[in-house]
């Protein structure tokens, strides 16, 4: 990209880049793609040489530029706002909700469900509200890891990426694994050799991941609007049950809450919840890394985050509140109950237990889709992660690969090759249960690490944003939770660390467990602690980097609007016009 000189005449060339050790690139035109439609599809296989995941203009001295040129976008801008908003419901509505809230159940019971979710859920409002402010104002490729690098530290910046990427990674060949497993409820599946289902599924996720971000988009609309109607007739059908609706049974209430009990283990098996919560809403985040490939992120983020409110309290709260009254803690089906054994699912233990024949099948198959859609977006946030780390010379220069179709090709590739890892689901059930068990430990933290970073980065942000002069009102979006909730939601990220450490070191048991059993118990609880904590330690020492001053912080670089006041009073004035209760709506949605 340029600058002209409007004196001289004379164009005066910037470098892109996310640091001063990033590679260095050779502009140049794309060349025109002519011929027959081959032709097209062969040549959109090729390096747009104009691409960029992240944009940063420096001087000679690989400084920051204080006037920062816009943005150029890299990836194919092909979101529109009814996949971003589904995109939002899929990933908070996954296996963490059919088939983790069992786990959860068993270990706290019904009070702790509730609880320990509706608490997290208010953490992620508060964090998604901050990513939503950050997202609008720079949509960048990469998201919070590049916001991290900015407003914090580079090494921790290098530390969020790679951690979110693995997390990624080995989710990809979990769940497909999961997948194969969850067809072992039909009998007419189980004869079949695994391998043959891992195969079917990786043909399918990486092929939605090749068609770029518009098969993305449009295979998590599809999956998204599966999830939803599911949930919303679950909860339908436990009123239902609950009240007596079905033939054969009688009122229930809140019998369970009475007998066994509301809560199990007490305050530890409360804190075991809090963990299991956080896994399961793992991925709302990701409307953040898809600000960059949406057509219009200044519109259509903000719906999609104000909304997050709203399916935590329908999806979540009350379709656990009634699992909570139809499945007891200590039915037999639950223990042991992990995230690729469908027939543990509280769901369809509910409607088994109502003595409904048909409806668990179809709950099977929803959380079937719900697999399928977290390996979809394990590939898509994986990749978009892994070539912003690439761009910033973070990662091998060759998975910052962008095509002439905005694709970042080699991550993409590079990611669905996790995806055989899942194969080793033929060698047994022992082996695959060790190594899914290591691999799942990898990803545990994930989640947490990363909401804590986005928080405090809305809040530097804020710091900085201020003492360089500007105003709130030049921002598209402010965060409804405001930079207080960004502290909230930092300091209850921070606990659930805590808890998850206190529960790995001491889980609930503990007596009758070996010193062995203990420590790999911890391991597996808190595997991603120390990879984090490798991945900044080295890092800082090699690249010497210091946490980021106020006034020091990069406010300007990443936007992608050049005159956003105007446009801004635009949409203000278009606001103005809108009637009363549009007006409203629109404040909660």
């Amino acid at each position: 990209m340029a600058d002209r000189d409007m004196e001289s005449g004379k164009e005066k060339e910037y470098e892109y880049t996310g640091s001063a050790s990033a590679p260095q690139y050779d502009y140049g035109e794309a060349e025109p793609i002519t011929g027959s439609k081959w032709t097209h599809l062969k040549d959109s296989f090729k390096r747009n040489p104009n691409a960029r995941m992240v944009t940063v203009a420096v001087d000679a001295d690989g400084k920051p530029l204080p006037d920062q040129p816009p943005a150029e976008p890299a990836l194919s801008m092909k979101l529109k706002d009814r996949h971003l908003q589904m995109i939002a419901i899929g990933g908070s509505i996954g296996t963490g909700l059919f088939v983790g809230s069992g786990a959860a159940l068993e270990a706290g019971g019904p009070a702790s469900l509730v609880i320990a979710y509706g608490l997290i859920g208010v953490m992620l409002f508060c964090t998604v509200q901050a990513l939503g402010e950050l997202a609008v104002a720079f949509p960048v490729a990469g998201s919070f890891a590049v916001y991290a690098s900015r407003f914090l530290d580079p090494a921790w910046g290098f530390a969020m990426a790679w951690n979110y990427a693995l997390s990624w990674l080995v989710a990809l060949p979990l769940e497909i694994v999961a997948a194969s497993i969850t067809l072992s409820f039909w009998e007419g599946a189980r004869g079949v050799n695994p391998a043959v289902w891992v195969t079917i599924f990786l043909i399918v996720i990486i092929s939605i991941n090749l068609f770029g971000v518009r098969g993305y988009g449009e295979a998590e609309f599809v999956f998204s609007i599966i999830k939803v109607t599911a949930v919303i007739g679950f909860i339908i059908l436990g009123i239902i049950i609950d009240v007596g609706g079905v033939p054969g049974s009688s009122y229930m209430g809140a019998a369970f809450w009475y007998n066994p009990g509301a809560f199990h283990n007490g305050f530890k098996g409360l804190c075991s919840v809090f963990v299991t919560a956080a896994f399961s809403f793992a991925g709302t985040e990701l409307v953040g890394l898809c600000a960059a490939e949406t057509e219009n992120p200044r519109k259509t983020l903000p719906t999609a985050v104000k909304q997050v409110f709203w399916r935590i309290t329908l999806f979540y709260m009350v379709s656990l509140t009634i699992v909570g009254c139809l499945v007891p803690y200590d039915d037999p089906n639950l223990i042991g109950a992990s995230s690729s054994d469908a027939n543990a699912s509280p769901f369809v233990i509910a409607v088994r237990n109502a003595g409904i024949s048909v409806v668990p099948s179809i709950m099977n198959v929803v959380i079937l889709i719900a697999v399928l859609s977290v390996g979809n977006s394990s590939i898509y946030g994986a990749s978009r992660t892994i070539a912003a780390l690439a761009d910033q010379g973070q990662a091998p220069k060759i998975l910052g690969y962008i095509d002439r179709s905005g694709r970042p090709l080699v991550a993409i590739i590079f990611s669905s090759a996790f995806g055989f890892i899942a194969y080793i689901v033929a060698a047994g059930d022992t082996v695959r249960g060790e190594a899914f068990t290591w691999m799942l430990a990898i990803s545990g933290l994930a989640a947490i690490f990363n909401w804590a970073s986005i928080c405090l980065c809305h809040i530097r942000f804020r710091k900085a944003w201020k003492l360089q002069g500007h105003t709130l009102d030049e921002l598209a979006f402010r965060s409804q939770a405001t930079v207080w909730g960004s502290w909230a939601g930092f300091i209850f990220n921070i606990l659930v660390l805590i808890a998850q450490f206190w529960t790995g070191m001491a889980p609930v048991g503990y007596a009758e467990m070996t010193a062995g059993e203990r420590v790999q118990n911890f391991f597996e609880a808190y595997l991603a602690f120390p990879i984090v904590a490798l991945f900044y330690i080295v890092f800082k020492i090699v690249y010497k980097t210091r946490f980021k001053r106020a006034h020091e912080i990069d406010v300007t670089s990443g936007k992608r609007e050049l005159n956003l006041p105007e446009l801004l009073a635009q949409e203000r004035a278009e606001q103005a016009m809108w009637p009363k209760w549009k007006k409203f709506y629109k404040i909660l949605c």
